[in-house]
């Protein structure tokens, strides 16, 4: 968050401010060629600038490991931090700040007391970092994406993984098998999401499942859905284009295309005919007040929406609607715990994460992959940088 303190714990250990303020820091001027070894990032400012960077090659130092990113998703979130400058109150664009933190590469150097990694090894990147100290009380339960200390890379004012040569504590990486690939390592973080929302959603084995919007962590809930034994599967979106991509990776689902204009009632009532029995789970992944509405609509009595998707400060909820059918509505921050469950999944061959990515560029090339990633009829579904 961008009150944390950097004076202590983690945040002290990678203050943005380390970079920033380091004769070796530099913006790239547009269309410069930097060398191989340049360690380059892409960054966004307060301007709502998109430009590559030029910083300092770290050095590990005790329980720390350098990792050379090969692989690295644009999130939604990125996009919203360049563009819009913040999410939310707390995390804002204050200052040069790096992007990325769906990434996963290999090692390349490991600092003191570090035992379990060595030169060569793939790791995926666990970006949240807690403070996981026995003081508080989020790390001590093992809830720790609720740390109030934590470091989440790319968070202002974090730097991300979107960089080559990334510092991270040896415990927040998670090993790769021979048989994922770095493309998949990287989608293992929005995996990480995708399942945090299966887990305390509670949908079980069976359960007919409405999935609401079809970009990357909707489709990606669709996958885990699936694995997780929904059935039926109903998933919406306003655009056509995707939910055809939705289906041709779930073929049995059923698709419904949301209508501007069309109440959240009517919408409801398609989703329904589309499910043909009551449907019992709600993975809301586009946090759009309309959408929300339309996902209570389509719930049986007893149901539970399910809110992955991030939306604006307040929203209005239909409540005499819930309360009078005894829908729960739940919401998730981030994710815990679910990493080693995504590469179980993916290395299983329980979930098919590689035709998600539908755009590739080199690290050079960042800043083209973003506006790709921004551009709505570029069609793209994740947009990944490698390197």
């Amino acid at each position: 968050m961008s009150d944390i303190s950097l004076e202590s714990g983690n945040a002290a250990i990678y203050d943005p401010r380390k970079v920033l303020q380091h004769p070796e820091f530099r913006v790239l001027a547009e269309g410069e060629k930097p060398s191989k070894e340049a360690n380059i990032a892409a960054f966004y400012n307060p301007a709502h600038e998109i430009h590559l960077v030029e910083k300092p090659r770290p050095v590990p130092g005790p329980g720390q490991v350098l990792v050379h990113v090969r692989a690295t998703g644009i999130c939604g979130s990125d996009v919203h931090f360049w563009q819009h400058g913040r999410i939310g109150d707390s995390m804002v664009v204050s200052d040069e700040c790096g992007s990325g933190h769906e990434s996963a590469g290999e090692v390349v150097e490991v600092g003191e007391g570090v035992t379990q990694w060595k030169v060569g090894d793939r790791v995926a990147i666990e970006a949240g970092v807690p403070c996981s100290q026995p003081s508080c009380d989020a790390c001590r339960i093992g809830r720790y994406n609720a740390c109030p200390e934590v470091v989440f890379f790319s968070t202002p004012p974090f730097h991300g993984t979107l960089t080559r040569w990334h510092l991270h504590p040896a415990q927040w990486l998670h090993r790769l098998p021979d048989n994922v690939t770095f493309e998949e390592g990287a989608l293992c973080e929005p995996l990480a999401v995708a399942l945090a929302g299966i887990e305390r959603s509670g949908l079980r084995l069976g359960d007919p499942v409405l999935i609401c919007g079809a970009g990357p962590i909707g489709l990606i809930s669709l996958l885990s859905a699936r694995a997780a034994g929904a059935e039926p599967i109903v998933i919406t979106d306003l655009f056509q284009s995707r939910l055809d991509f939705a289906k041709s990776l779930v073929p049995g689902i059923r698709t419904v295309l949301i209508q501007r204009g069309s109440s959240p009632k009517e919408q409801a009532s398609q989703i329904k005919a589309a499910a043909e029995v009551p449907i019992a789970v709600a993975l809301e992944c586009t946090g759009v007040e309309s959408s929300i509405h339309t996902a209570v609509y389509s719930m049986k009595f007893g149901g539970k929406v399910f809110i992955i998707g991030v939306g604006k400060n307040e929203l209005v909820f239909p409540f005499m609607h819930l309360s009078a059918n005894e829908i729960d509505v739940s919401f998730q921050y981030r994710y815990c715990n679910q990493y080693p469950k995504a590469i179980r999944l993916v290395n299983g061959g329980l979930v098919n994460l590689k035709p998600l990515v539908t755009h590739k560029f080199a690290l050079e090339d960042a800043v083209k992959a973003f506006h790709v990633a921004a551009d709505p009829s570029q069609g793209a579904i994740k947009v990944q940088i490698v390197d």
